[in-house]
């Protein structure tokens, strides 16, 4: 009982330039990030949805809108946020099953995300995009 009293100092690193996050850290810090950013964005979509169901005018409107390059990156990024959400929201299903929790499952189920994210919104945003 006498260990438990005694507290260990642990060390602390508050220098966030020099820790350095494993893959499925830097996954999991992105999951949150792209999860903020769609509800952050979310009045954006939903404006240009309305728009373009409202009239042809407003479709046309739109269309400019999304014509734009910056809204374009803007459209391209909602779909990155998008995939990678649910790609990587598969994974902690399956991590929440108790599936690849072993550390080389754990690195290889966070490359195969990042890969399919990618993939899904290059092929997602050619078609819609361009």
């Amino acid at each position: 009982m006498a260990e438990m009293a005694i507290k260990k100092r642990r060390p602390k690193n508050l220098d966030l330039p020099t820790i350095r996050l494993p893959l499925p850290g830097i996954l999991s810090i992105l999951h949150r990030i792209s999860g903020a950013g769609m509800f952050l964005l979310l009045p954006f979509l939903l404006w240009l949805f309305q728009s373009s169901l409202a009239s042809p005018e407003t479709f046309a409107s739109a269309r400019e809108v999304v014509g734009h390059p910056l809204a374009k990156i803007i459209v391209l990024g909602l779909i990155w946020f998008y995939m990678h959400h649910f790609c990587a929201g598969i994974r902690y299903l399956l991590l929440d099953l108790h599936k690849g929790v072993e550390l080389e499952a754990a690195r290889l189920s966070s490359k195969v995300v990042f890969a399919v994210s990618i993939a899904l919104t290059l092929i997602i945003g050619a078609k819609v995009l361009w």
